[in-house]
């Protein structure tokens, strides 16, 4: 696929290369519902097998998690290991690239507390 082509099928790419906004460029990478909740997971509780993974998550659903721990890998943020045991054992673990979303995450995090406080504190009054 030529750049023409590429950069016609995806929008933000068009816009990041255009110059536009770098924010959408990362909240196509980490943005949605499951994303940053896996990322968390996978920086609090480090490598994971699939089934603790989706314990930790929470409500996902097992076709869900797979779609997003494959975006997540193509998007460099995750890897996935095999291990040839029977049966077999797959294991997922944040690459560097994941690992400098420490800082994203906390703060997001930070930002979640301090706006569920303020909600609460704005509904009891």
């Amino acid at each position: 696929m030529d750049t023409a082509s590429s950069l016609h099928q995806n929008p933000i790419r068009r816009r990041v290369r255009g110059g536009e906004c770098v924010v959408d460029a990362a909240l196509d990478v980490i943005g949605g519902k499951w994303k940053g909740m896996i990322v968390y997971q996978l920086l609090d509780a480090g490598p994971l097998r699939f089934n603790a993974l989706r314990r930790e998550v929470g409500d996902i659903t097992q076709r869900m998690l797979t779609k997003q721990l494959r975006e997540l890998e193509d998007d460099g943020l995750v890897s996935r290991t095999v291990y040839a045991e029977v049966p077999p054992r797959v294991e997922y673990r944040l690459t560097a690239g994941g690992v400098a979303l420490a800082p994203v995450i906390a703060a997001l995090k930070t930002w979640g507390e301090d706006h569920l406080r303020v909600r609460a504190t704005r509904e009891a009054a």
